[in-house]
C-alpha cells in the first residue's frame, strides 16, 4: 500500500494515488508477467539451440537471452528512477558534470538565482562558451520530440516553459556581461530525465534538449564562443556575482 513517507513528507511523488505511486504499483503488479514471458523465452531458446547445435550451447543460449530481459526491464525501471522520487534530476545532472565536464576545465555554478527570474539549476562556463541547464524528469511514456522546430510533449506544445527558459537565460547573459566586460551568450539547453526522447539531441523553440550524457556530448562538440583559461575565470567570477545563491547579493571584493 503507498501513501506518504516519514522521511520524504511534502513530496507529491510519495503521496497516495500520485502518477508514481500508480505506476510503482503496477509495476509490481507486472512482476509475475515478466517472469513468465522471461521463462518463455528462456525455454524456447534451449529447445531451439540445443537441437541446432548441441544441450550445452542452448543452456548458455538460454541463460543469454534470460539476463537481457532481465536487463533491459531493469533499464527501463532505472530510468524512471528521478521522476520516480518526485525530483527533476538536478542532483544527477550534477554528478555527471563533476565527472566529466569539470575535469576538463569547466566551470560550473549550482542553483543560482537571476533577481527577480527564479533559479536555475546549473550554469556551465567553458572554453566552448556558457551554457544554462534546466532539468527535468518525464513519466516513461512521455513522449518528447519536436516538429517543424516546435517542442512538442506527449503532442502539446510547451511555449510558456521555453518562453521562460528562453528568456532567463537572455537576462543571464545582459548581467554576466556587464560584470565581466566581456561579451557574452547564454545558451539554454534542457536535460530530459526520463519520457522518451525522440532523435535526441534536438533543437525546438531555439533550446537543446537531450538526457544527461547526451548533452554533455553536445555542448563538447558544439562550442559557441572561445574563451581562454583567463576569460573562464573572469566570466566565472562575474557569474557567481552577478547570479547570487538564494538571492543573497555578493560585492566585489
Amino acid at each position: 500500500m503507498f501513501g506518504s513517507s516519514i522521511y520524504l513528507r511534502g513530496r507529491d511523488a510519495f503521496t497516495g494515488g500520485s502518477p508514481q505511486a500508480v505506476y510503482e504499483e503496477l509495476w509490481q503488479r507486472g512482476r509475475k508477467g515478466r517472469l513468465r514471458t522471461r521463462a518463455i523465452l528462456a525455454v524456447l531458446t534451449l529447445l531451439s539451440c540445443g537441437a541446432l547445435v548441441n544441450p550445452v550451447f542452448g543452456v548458455v543460449m538460454a541463460l543469454v537471452v534470460a539476463a537481457a530481459d532481465a536487463y533491459f526491464h531493469w533499464h527501463v525501471y532505472n530510468a524512471s528512477k528521478v521522476w520516480r522520487r518526485g525530483l527533476r534530476g538536478e542532483e544527477r545532472m550534477g554528478r555527471f558534470l563533476r565527472h566529466t565536464l569539470e575535469r576538463r576545465g569547466h566551470r560550473v555554478l549550482h542553483n543560482r538565482t537571476v533577481p527577480g527570474h527564479g533559479t536555475v539549476d546549473q550554469l556551465i562556463v567553458g572554453p566552448g562558451g556558457l551554457w544554462l541547464v534546466h532539468n527535468d524528469a518525464w513519466h516513461p511514456e512521455t513522449e518528447i520530440g519536436e516538429h517543424g522546430g516546435t517542442l512538442f510533449i506527449d503532442g502539446r506544445t510547451k511555449s510558456q516553459m521555453v518562453r521562460g527558459l528562453a528568456e532567463i537565460s537572455a537576462i543571464a547573459g545582459g548581467l554576466i556581461a556587464e560584470r565581466a566586460e566581456i561579451e557574452v551568450k547564454v545558451v539554454p539547453v534542457l536535460v530530459v530525465h526520463g519520457g522518451k526522447v525522440k532523435k535526441a539531441p534536438f533543437r525546438a523553440d531555439a533550446i537543446v534538449f537531450a538526457p544527461p550524457l547526451k548533452m554533455i556530448r553536445w555542448i563538447l562538440r558544439n562550442p559557441v564562443a572561445d574563451l581562454s583559461p583567463e576569460d573562464v575565470e573572469a566570466v566565472t567570477r562575474a557569474a557567481v556575482h552577478a547570479l547570487p545563491i538564494g538571492g543573497k547579493t555578493m560585492t566585489a571584493a
